[in-house]
């Protein structure tokens, strides 16, 4: 599945939080800090850019989709 190129990090954060029992924890500068402790604790640093560089995105989406034991595109079809 080809990456979405228009998601900015405000939307991912909100994804993150809505689907994936992300929450936020700090705003630092321009990127907000997500943590979870299901299954693992696993602490996330999202840039509040927009769009999200590709690289940055896929990033995001590989850390993610292995804490929480999913593939990219699962956590793509909530965007």
């Amino acid at each position: 599945m080809k990456l979405p190129r228009d998601v900015s990090g405000h939307e991912l954060v909100k994804t993150l939080i809505r689907h994936w029992g992300y929450r936020q924890v700090n705003h630092v500068g321009s990127h907000i800090i997500l943590q979870t402790d299901d299954p693992e604790h696993h602490r996330l640093a999202v840039p509040d850019h927009s769009p999200l560089r590709l690289g940055t995105f896929n990033g995001i989406l590989r850390a993610v989709a292995r804490v929480k034991r999913v593939e990219r595109e699962d956590i793509i079809a909530c965007l």
